[in-house]
C-alpha cells in the first residue's frame, strides 16, 4: 500500500498562507513566482479567461496546499483571504486547472468531489469506515485488479475514481466477531 492521505481525504500539511497586502482594485497583481504556478496567469489567458483577484486567492491556497482537498475546504481557505470569493469562481477554476494537469479530481468514499493538488500520477483510494483514515493505491499496486475486471467484464476502470471503503488493518483486528 501506499502513503496514507492524514485524516479523512483532508490534506494539507499547513494552513493557507496568510493574505499579502490588499490585492488592487482594478488589474490583479501579477501572480507567485512559485512554480508549477508561475505561468498560470497567461495559461488562464490562453483558455479565454481572466486573471481575476478570486483566481489569485484560488493559486495562493492552492499552491499551500498538498494531497487531497475538498472544493468545500478550498472555498473556506479561499474565504479566509478574501471573503469576497464566490464558490462558483473557484469550481469553474477548478475544471481548468484540471484541464491544465495541475489538480485531479476524484470522489470520495462518501460521493463527495475531492481535488488532489500537482498529482504526480494516477491513483485510487482505500477509506476505513471505521477510524475514517485513507490511503492512496498507486497503479502497480491496483493493477491485477483493474486487469481482472477488463479481463473479466471487458470493463476499463478509471483509476483515479476507484474508492473502496473497508476496515483498515487496526479496526479490522479490533472488530469482533460475531458467532
Amino acid at each position: 500500500m501506499s502513503r496514507a492521505v492524514t485524516g479523512r481525504a483532508t490534506p494539507s500539511t499547513g494552513e493557507p498562507a496568510r493574505a499579502p497586502a490588499a490585492l488592487p482594485a482594478r488589474e490583479p497583481s501579477p501572480e507567485p513566482a512559485t512554480e508549477p504556478w508561475a505561468d498560470l496567469p497567461g495559461r488562464l489567458r490562453a483558455n479565454g479567461l481572466r486573471w481575476t483577484p478570486q483566481r489569485r486567492t484560488l493559486l495562493e491556497v492552492l499552491a499551500a496546499t498538498t494531497g487531497h482537498v475538498t472544493g468545500a475546504e478550498l472555498v473556506e481557505r479561499c474565504r479566509e483571504l478574501d471573503p469576497a470569493t464566490i464558490p462558483s469562481t473557484v469550481y469553474r477554476t477548478l475544471d481548468v486547472l484540471e484541464d491544465l494537469g495541475l489538480v485531479a479530481h476524484a470522489h470520495g468514499v462518501d460521493g463527495r468531489e475531492e481535488f488532489h493538488v500537482l498529482p504526480v500520477a494516477e491513483h485510487g483510494h482505500l477509506y476505513c469506515t471505521n477510524c475514517h483514515a485513507a490511503w492512496e493505491v498507486e497503479a502497480a499496486e491496483a493493477q491485477p485488479l483493474l486487469d481482472a475486471l477488463e479481463r473479466s467484464r471487458g470493463f476499463r476502470v478509471q483509476l483515479s475514481h476507484l474508492s473502496i471503503s473497508g476496515l483498515c488493518g487496526e479496526c479490522a483486528a479490533a472488530a469482533v466477531t460475531p458467532q
